[in-house]
């Protein structure tokens, strides 16, 4: 074994006591945000946070060997402490913190060999890798920085914080932009997946006895993203049944889902117009319109886990705000909406909003709570009215602030979404 990857396996394997005992925490309320600015956050009465975390930057440049001749120094400290500082202060103050787990390529040969998977070409135009769960090194190292991160953000060490699920990828079912594994059959994709997913959760355990992993899935559900092929994106649901097939061919264990629920047309606000979410399990999409779809899937008794339906959480949505005038009242509109349609899930635990600050590198869409200052790509300006909203969201305050989306949504009560 590479002298590099035995130190990585021994700094992740802290000498520690039993597994956290700690039940899951049940928040007030669903409210969540894919976190920026801590401060603002904490100010906004959030209850669940999302944190990405690059496994990349997790690991330290190679190098032959430390200062006086010392081993390398595989974990990054630096990038570690940057961890610290955004969850430490969201748990402090009962945030529950869902690291999400993703492998960027680093473009650092050694590191990128270890972290991501050989099928995702570092030529290919993609945003994020699939973890490398083909080679021996590669599954040693995964599973070595995900005990690091389990060991330390366990509750074991309040100085550090605490994270209470794992997103493992992001938008696996569209795997081409997202979990990269180039052209492969679902039942491949699926697979690979699933051996990063029960290594995460076996890691996790080794330090919690309750904290959960996650799958990550997108609002594609009996359709595919479009225009790339049937070996590049596959549908949600498809996708999740399979996973689920093989993770009990292979022994069965603890596995929750992280669904994104956009619109159909990610630009356009209005998603309770939505044509192709359907209220059956034949639906092309799952958005907020339909939720409910998802909901009685994961009832099914195939996909049970222990004779109970496993958790889903919405680990990255948002609204889009139009450049009209009255594209910032639309915004919030949705929002009430989304707001009112998850209240109504009992299955769903978390609402984690994407984004607090508009993104200059997002397509052009603002999702925001904030809009972005001119000539940045995500420095915060101005508070839309939707960041009022969104402080109110699970307070006294608000169902009179929520009343003026009804006639927008076409709704006489809010009532009405329960039927």
């Amino acid at each position: 074994m590479p002298r590099l990857l035995l130190f990585l396996l021994l700094a992740a394997q802290v000498l520690s006591a039993a597994p956290d005992a700690a039940p899951f925490p049940t928040p007030p309320d669903k409210k969540g945000l894919q976190v920026q600015m801590v401060d603002d956050a904490i100010s906004l009465g959030i209850h669940h946070a999302g944190i990405n975390v690059s496994l990349g930057a997790l690991m330290a440049p190679n190098q032959a060997t430390g200062p006086d001749g010392a081993p390398p120094k595989l974990i990054n400290m630096a990038y570690v402490k940057s961890l610290d500082a955004q969850i430490r202060p969201l748990s402090d103050a009962g945030v529950l913190v869902y690291s999400i787990l993703l492998a960027y390529p680093t473009h650092d040969p050694a590191r990128d060999a270890l972290l991501l998977h050989p099928k995702a070409k570092p030529d290919m135009k993609y945003h994020i890798a699939a973890f490398n769960t083909a080679t021996p090194a590669g599954i040693a190292n995964y599973r070595a920085l995900v005990e690091f991160l389990a060991e330390r953000y366990s509750g074991a060490h309040p100085e550090f914080g605490r994270v209470w699920g794992y997103i493992i990828g992001n938008e696996v079912n569209s795997q081409w932009m997202w979990y990269n594994l180039d052209h492969m059959p679902m039942s491949g994709v699926a697979s690979e997946y699933e051996k990063a997913v029960r290594i995460s959760m076996e890691a996790v355990r080794k330090h919690s006895a309750k904290a959960r992993c996650y799958l990550s899935l997108d609002h594609h559900w009996n359709v595919s993203m479009g225009g790339i092929s049937d070996q590049e994106a596959y549908p949600g649901r498809t996708f999740l049944d399979e996973f689920a097939r093989v993770a009990k061919e292979r022994g069965d264990f603890e596995w929750h889902l992280a669904h994104h629920p956009y619109a159909d047309d990610l630009g356009n606000p209005r998603t309770w117009l939505d044509k192709a979410a359907w209220p059956t399990d034949d639906s092309p999409h799952i958005t907020f319109k339909n939720l409910e779809v998802a909901c009685r899937h994961m009832e099914k008794p195939e996909l049970l886990w222990q004779g109970k339906p496993r958790r889903i959480i919405l680990s990255e949505q948002g609204i889009h705000c139009l450049a009209t005038p009255d594209g910032e009242t639309l915004q919030a509109a949705g929002f009430a909406y989304a707001w009112e349609k998850i209240a109504r899930q009992p299955l769903i635990d978390a609402f984690i909003w994407h984004r607090q600050v508009d993104h200059a590198q997002e397509g052009g869409l603002r999702l925001g709570l904030w809009t972005f200052k001119p000539g940045t790509v995500s420095t915060p300006d101005r508070q839309r009215p939707l960041h009022d909203l969104f402080r109110k969201a699970g307070t006294a305050a608000w169902a009179e602030a929520a009343e003026f989306a009804l006639p927008i949504v076409g709704l006489k009560s809010w009532e009405e979404l329960a039927r």
